[in-house]
């Protein structure tokens, strides 16, 4: 048997015989650190702990601090839950749908509807599933064999799913007896599990785990009833598209149907922004109208499409670009990193942009800068702008939200939009789609079309357009009068091929690879449509070109 040379994160080299175990490894190296193992990471792979090392190179263990271990944390907390729901309710349903307060939220139906004391009973089979410590499996099953397993347990969603698939084989994980399969890594058993509640949400539960940050402790909870609230009006979408996994959608593809979808897609945007214009009207006072949102959420389209139904209601919008009120780039606060945060509230000049905002709702003129990107300065002589009779302001920006930006305009006079890509389907009940892939998907197709950036540089970026959409986003996105989900259910079918085209040229010496190869393998579940399918007002235009409102 080979012998193999591994380089550690110290720079220390060890050597092991080949087809060593990771976890093997882990234990007879003693590697483990403050946190217990859930992966290896070999040469840019991320490897299960039972996986054998089959080749030389850079070696380094991961846990739950980092974003790919509490990913797999996360995966294996919820088979533990499918399991302790289904040894408990055998006839049951069980679909986990979207992250809302530091948790999942999902819905179990049954017989009769779920209560508090039945997730108690639920929590303390999860607890007893951990506590034995059983070992989760890696199975290779044939396409065949998985679809007769899922028609067993009646998992319509799973089969819809897998018929899809242009494959011969397929693994799935075994726990105690039952098989699932899941879009990702598996911790090496339930033992991994040391910190989780459960907790009852109307009209289901809430999962919740540690964070990266702190992975010995629950976070406390903070409840976003608007949040929740609009993934509650996406799931009824849902259900008046008749789409509610990646499988019926595909479906819809291949019958033909995917039209309708579409007409019916934009006619429900559409609906929802002539009611948020509705909102607007019935607010006499309302003078300013912010709209706020994260990286990719298709704010400009939705600006320009709220314009127009403002118009209907015989306002005539005015838009200010909050880019324009950058101070000049020598003057721009610096991140943790000592790095520019252009990102940071104080990056813009808040007192010219009050000074400039009361001054037109006095009704007078006012000279708007003009910021040079080229050069990093603001141009002070710029457009001249008054606000007509029956004017309303439209501001978008990351910081709309923040009721610092606007601190001298009165409340009354504030309408606050919240705008993001809220998934509203998932590859099947058990595997949801993260609404921070679609963005990311939005914005690789974007960069890569419109603005020359290659997928790798975008993907490299995110990181860091996270971190500030955390601290001036996240944290205000419950201050909205209204929140809209920018998410088209037929989206990544269109998006696919362009995406495709920039991650497969990432190589596997990048060290975003690993991503942009779990981004493809997310895609391959959806089947493509021809762009030209799109209406050229879809907020969708705005990522893959052809918008009636601008051009790139």
């Amino acid at each position: 048997m080979n012998t193999l040379k591994l380089k550690l994160l110290d720079g220390k080299s060890i050597e092991v015989k080949e087809g060593t175990s990771v976890i093997d490894l882990i234990n007879e190296f003693n590697l483990k650190g403050d946190n217990d193992p859930i992966l290896g990471k070999l040469n840019n792979n991320y490897l299960e702990l039972s996986s054998p090392l089959t080749e030389e190179g850079s070696f380094e263990v991961i846990d739950i601090t980092q974003q790919i271990g509490m990913k797999t944390y996360i995966r294996t907390l919820q088979f533990i839950l499918i399991r302790a729901v289904y040894d408990l309710f055998p006839n049951a349903k069980i679909s986990l749908q979207h992250s809302l307060s530091k948790g999942l939220f999902g819905e179990i139906h049954k017989e009769t509807p779920l209560d508090s004391e039945e997730l108690i009973i639920i929590k303390k089979k999860m607890e007893e599933i951990i506590e034995r410590d059983y070992h989760i499996n890696k199975v290779s099953k044939t396409k065949e064999e998985a679809i007769k397993i899922f028609e067993g347990y009646g998992l319509e969603d799973k089969i819809r799913l897998l018929k899809h698939q242009d494959l011969t084989r397929i693994s799935l994980y075994e726990l105690n007896g039952r098989y699932d399969y899941f879009y990702g890594p598996m911790a090496n058993s339930t033992g991994s599990i040391k910190v989780f509640d459960l907790i009852y949400y109307e009209p289901g539960f809430l999962l919740r785990y540690p964070t990266e940050q702190n992975p010995k402790e629950i976070p406390t909870f903070v409840d976003r009833k608007k949040l929740a609230k609009i993934f509650y009006e996406t799931e009824q979408w849902g259900n008046i598209l008749g789409v509610g996994d990646v499988g019926s959608l595909n479906d819809k593809v291949d019958n033909k149907e995917i039209i309708d979808i579409i007409r019916v897609s934009e006619a429900l945007h559409e609906k929802k922004i002539a009611y948020i214009a509705d909102m607007i009207h019935d607010r006499q006072e309302v003078k300013v109208v912010l709209i706020a949102g994260p990286s990719s959420s298709g704010k400009t389209t939705f600006s320009k499409r709220l314009g127009i139904q403002l118009r209907v209601n015989g306002y005539i919008p005015v838009p200010i670009s909050l880019d324009d009120y950058f101070v000049d780039r020598d003057k721009t606060p610096l991140d943790e990193y000592g790095k520019p945060d252009f990102e940071s509230l104080y990056a813009l000049d808040l007192d010219l942009f009050n000074k400039h905002l009361n001054d037109l709702l006095q009704g007078k003129e006012v000279e708007v800068p003009k910021f040079n990107f080229r050069t990093g300065t603001r141009e002070e002589k710029g457009e001249k702008l008054s606000i007509p009779k029956k004017g309303i302001i439209l501001i978008e920006g990351i910081h709309g939200l923040n009721d610092q930006l606007t601190s001298t305009i009165p409340a009354e006079n504030k309408f606050k939009v919240y705008i993001s890509a809220l998934t509203q389907l998932n590859l099947d009940d058990h595997n949801r789609i993260a609404t921070t892939d679609v963005r990311k998907i939005r914005r690789i197709v974007r960069d890569f079309l419109s603005r020359d950036y290659g997928g790798e540089q975008t993907l490299m970026m995110w990181p860091s357009i996270r971190r500030g959409e955390e601290r001036n986003i996240f944290v205000f996105q419950e201050e909205a009068d209204i929140m809209f989900n920018s998410t088209i259910v037929y989206e990544l079918c269109v998006l696919k091929k362009f995406a495709l085209e920039e991650l497969s040229k990432i190589q596997p010496d990048s060290p975003v690879y690993y991503e942009a190869k779990q981004l493809k393998t997310f895609l391959s579940f959806f089947k493509e449509i021809d762009m030209s399918l799109v209406t050229e007002n879809s907020i969708l235009r705005e990522f893959i070109g052809g918008s009636c409102f601008y051009k790139y």
